[in-house]
């Protein structure tokens, strides 16, 4: 499984997004995207925006967005952790 999160420094929903999930224990890569063109590109390229936080997973991307989307989102995918 490939699980990569786009942020940015200083964005509060990407931390709030990153606080989410180490608290359930997912594992993902982190992609900071100020100052790294290559990242930056690969962003926009995926999402076709320039907004983050943006998950892909797997090539399925959820784009600007929040805590509460992502735990829909995880919960779609079958993520036992955000499971009811």
């Amino acid at each position: 499984m490939s699980f990569i999160v786009y942020t940015k420094r200083g964005c509060p929903w990407c931390e709030e997004v990153l606080t989410l999930l180490h608290s359930k224990n997912i594992s993902f890569e982190e992609r900071e995207v100020l100052g790294k063109v290559a990242y930056f590109t690969e962003l926009q390229q995926k999402s076709g925006q320039t907004k983050v936080p943006t998950l892909d997973l797997d090539g399925d991307i959820l784009a600007d967005t929040d805590a509460q989307a992502v735990t829909l989102f995880l919960r779609k995918k079958g993520f036992q952790q955000f499971q009811s």
